[in-house]
């Protein structure tokens, strides 16, 4: 695994803050040359450091009034990836974690109203073979949503 070094931290730190700070104002809080942030940020992008790029759409503003993280317990354990295959189908589907504890998985997804997640429940996530079981958890406010800090050096 390639390791970054400070000047890296320096550009993803600024980069992770402002996703649209033109490269030329990155280089000049850095004191380095353009040349060198988009050199950079390609080589956080070729490595797997940086995994994606883009803008964020406010799922509300869309009339995506619900949001939700749904527990599902699959059948088998082995499952998992075929689940995953069908869950991809499901455009409201947002995130999806392979997990320990109480549910073999856990899944993000947005939905207009409650008639439109119940449509989702029961006619899309609940009929895909290997899904057992599904706990629904609403949410009332999204508080925090953010990237890991670049500058957070380990734990304590």
């Amino acid at each position: 695994m390639e390791t970054i070094d400070e000047l890296d931290k320096r550009i993803l730190k600024i980069i992770t803050q402002n996703a649209r700070i033109p490269f030329k104002d990155v280089a000049e809080q850095c004191e380095v040359s353009r040349a060198a942030v988009h050199q950079r940020v390609q080589r956080l992008f070729d490595i797997g450091v940086i995994v994606g790029s883009g803008y964020q759409v406010n799922p509300k503003m869309l009339g995506y009034n619900l949001c939700v993280y749904v527990g599902l317990t699959l059948e088998r354990g082995y499952m998992y990836k075929q689940v995953c295959e069908e869950l991809e189908k499901i455009p409201e589907v947002v995130e999806s974690q392979y997990t320990l504890g109480a549910y073999s998985m856990l899944i993000k997804l947005y939905a207009h109203d409650d008639k439109h997640l119940l449509h989702l429940l029961n006619a899309r996530i609940q009929t895909i073979a290997g899904v057992a079981n599904t706990e629904t958890l609403t949410t009332l406010d999204e508080s925090i949503n953010r990237s890991l800090p670049v500058d957070y050096i380990g734990w304590e």
